[in-house]
């Protein structure tokens, strides 16, 4: 009965114009096409849905009661049409990302002001977590990607660029001015009490896993959520703090924090965008993806 779909398109625009000739010209296609496809659908339905008047056509009692069905589908599918073409055009549609609060303020906050101020009827929510969970986020489709930060373990299905460098640096304030500008070995680390990021994140696996392969155990006096917590711990003289140099930057340059120097230099790691391979990204969340990442992703 609904084998050919073409057949209540046709229904409908006579219907709504009360014009077999009408409906042809919107339709762009014959009078006699108009009326071969309401003979077969009046034929498959078994009831006739027009009858002549004095201009044109009217619906028949069982005309009325198909068209009051059809009308309301058809103008949900043009509906839809319609969200889709300003989907594909991005005025409108939704971005999920995933970043920590690192990623966030030092790498992704720029690109998401420029997508807006081009796209500003375009949703940007982004999920703050820490890289492990911005990977399960991803892996479970809730996002469309994600910024984390180095080391991870990287799946198969998951494709990861790199974008930016990071730096880990210990940071510390006046009451241990005794350490500034000494060259240290990081061994000194074990008689200083520590500040440092909570265990589920990637910096904190980062640093746990250098400082062991150099023989070196911390047990930290703090261990807090965020970085720039670390920061404000450290401005107060409760210990060397952790952190990567972006979020101890400003307080560097104005000599309220120094940065301790050791004779090993800590290796540099990344910032990454990560994407599934197994996903297809909507046409908004592609374009900030190549604003990000122009030369891939």
């Amino acid at each position: 009965m609904t084998e050919n779909l073409e057949y209540f398109k046709v229904f409908y625009h006579t219907a709504r114009l009360g014009s077999v000739t009408k409906a042809a010209n919107e339709l762009a296609i014959s009078q006699p096409a108009v009326s071969q496809s309401l003979k077969q659908l009046e034929k498959s339905l078994g009831v006739p849905l027009f009858q002549r008047a004095a201009k044109g056509v009217r619906l028949t009692a069982e005309g009325q009661l198909l068209f009051a069905y059809v009308e309301k589908g058809y103008e949900q599918i043009m509906l839809g049409v319609e969200k889709l073409r300003q989907m594909q055009n991005l005025e409108l549609g939704e971005v999920h990302i995933g970043a920590s609060d690192m990623t966030l303020q030092f790498y992704l906050l720029p690109y998401l002001e420029a997508f807006h101020e081009q796209y500003p009827h375009i949703k940007v929510v982004v999920t703050n977590a820490p890289t492990p969970e911005t990977l399960r986020l991803l892996r479970s489709g809730k996002i469309d990607f994600g910024v984390v930060s180095r080391p991870f373990v990287q799946p198969e299905d998951i494709l990861a660029t790199e974008v930016r460098e990071i730096e880990d640096v210990f940071v510390a304030g006046r009451r241990f001015t005794s350490y500034k500008n000494k060259m240290l070995d990081l061994k000194a680390l074990e008689g200083l009490p520590m500040i440092f990021l909570e265990k589920n994140t990637s910096t904190r696996s980062y640093m746990d896993e250098y400082l062991a392969q150099k023989g070196i155990a911390l047990q930290p006096e703090f261990e807090l959520a965020t970085s720039g917590m670390i920061v404000q711990f450290a401005l107060r003289n409760l210990g060397v703090g952790c952190v990567v140099r972006d979020f101890a930057a400003e307080y560097l340059e104005s000599g309220l924090l120094f940065e301790l120097r050791f004779n090993t230099m800590i290796p540099k790691r990344s910032f990454c965008v990560v994407q599934s391979r197994k996903s297809t990204l909507s046409a908004a969340a592609r374009k900030l993806l190549d604003l990000m990442v122009p030369w891939g992703g």
